[in-house]
């Protein structure tokens, strides 16, 4: 197959050949390859200035990144055979990983498929297509996943706000079969009714580890969840034997997620829901003078750019504050943040700042981050973005 050049300046190839995907809009030569001549989505064989093939990619004239790396090579369609070879390849970590198939299957660029992102729920497979290479190639897309899987259903949940970098309309799609209202899935031991009309694509397989790990500190504690979504770390912990788990989020049908979830898992007793907003829960839950042994604030992501990261980070301040007032005096606190432009080294800090505030002393007893379905790419740092310390928070 023949593809058009996409020619770059001088010596902007060092990134491409030292393992990133990506390409600037402002590293192709425009006089030579002018990215108005490019239909979104586009095969391209991508060149360094000199003329030597880099490997094989697809563009975007509308976005920042205007082109995406997919073959190194430069012969290499993006089809059906390498969507395939490429799924097979991701498929066999994840079974190496995990006895039951629930999983992210295909995490972007870290499994060499950028701006695709699968999640499978057993016979059941929800993907995004988060850029105009994988649109263009939605078809191919589905029929590769039914070659490789075989699911009774697939969802395209094609809603995500990443759409709108790469100018694209949001839209959900049934591609394949008859998509369930919700799926079923075991995690850590524990059964979830995951709503698949829920969050992103219904659920956060990402914590999956720290979850785990945060039911260590559970048993006979009072556990208050803060951001819970449908219950992933309350109904873990209430699993794990906590005698009382507390979730509080701002979705009253999430809320009512979690309590289906609890009596899947027989734990029902010992859960409470409060729906509102989190700061101000928090705010209420101290006037009354509650407190909780094991606090878990897994937040949305409060810094989504860099301009957000003076406000984000007092955003996570002041949650986590509010989150060790609520401590006992040998309290552990779980912390998480799913925003990429919030290093570790600043979370930590902002732990540390707060118990300070508090006149307490911090102890970080373990550090957890992304499960292995969430591969890191390790010339593209954006790939990682999870985040989770636990720390003991004590008078001394």
């Amino acid at each position: 197959m023949e593809f058009a050049p996409l020619i770059l300046k001088k010596n902007e190839e060092r990134r491409l050949r030292n393992g990133h995907l990506w390409i600037f809009s402002n590293e192709v030569d425009v006089e030579r390859t002018p990215l108005t001549a490019f239909e979104p989505g586009q095969g391209v064989v991508i060149q360094a200035s000199d003329g030597k093939p880099l490997g094989s990619g697809y563009v975007n004239p509308h976005s920042l990144i205007c082109a995406r790396l997919v073959s190194r090579d430069a012969t290499q369609p993006l089809d059906k055979s390498l969507l395939v070879h490429r799924l097979n390849i991701a498929l066999s970590l994840r079974e190496r990983l995990y006895d039951k198939p629930f999983y992210r299957l295909v995490y972007g660029e870290s499994d060499f498929l950028p701006g695709l992102v699968v999640d499978r729920y057993g016979d059941v497979v929800v993907a995004q297509l988060n850029t105009a290479g994988m649109e263009l190639r939605k078809q191919a897309v589905v029929e590769a996943l039914l070659k490789v899987l075989k699911p009774r259903a697939i969802l395209l949940r094609n809603d995500s706000s990443v759409r709108a970098m790469e100018e694209l309309p949001e839209s959900i799609e049934v591609a394949h079969g008859e998509v369930p209202v919700s799926v079923l899935i075991e995690e850590n031991g524990v059964k979830f009714e995951v709503p698949l009309a829920g969050q992103k694509t219904g659920w956060f397989y990402d914590h999956r580890d720290n979850r785990a790990r945060a039911a260590r500190y559970a048993k006979g504690a009072r556990v208050l969840d803060v951001f819970s979504y449908i219950g992933g770390w309350g109904i873990t912990a209430a699993a794990a034997g906590a005698r009382e788990v507390l979730c509080i989020d701002s979705s009253a049908p999430a809320l009512d997620q979690v309590e289906r979830n609890a009596i899947l898992n027989g734990v029902r007793e010992s859960m409470g829901t409060i729906e509102g907003d989190a700061f101000e829960a928090l705010k209420a839950l101290r006037a009354e003078r509650e407190q909780f042994d094991v606090v878990i604030v897994d937040p949305p992501a409060f810094i989504k750019r860099r301009k957000d990261i003076k406000a984000g980070s007092e955003a996570y301040r002041r949650l986590n504050q509010a989150a060790m007032q609520l401590l006992g005096k040998d309290g552990i606190l779980v912390s998480a943040s799913c925003s990429h432009h919030l290093s570790r080294d600043s979370l930590m800090d902002i732990l540390q700042q707060s118990s300070r505030h508090l006149d307490r002393s911090l102890q970080i007893i373990e550090q957890g981050h992304q499960g292995g379905d969430h591969p890191i790419h390790p010339a593209i740092p954006e790939t990682e973005y999870i985040k989770c310390l636990m720390g003991r928070v004590v008078l001394v």
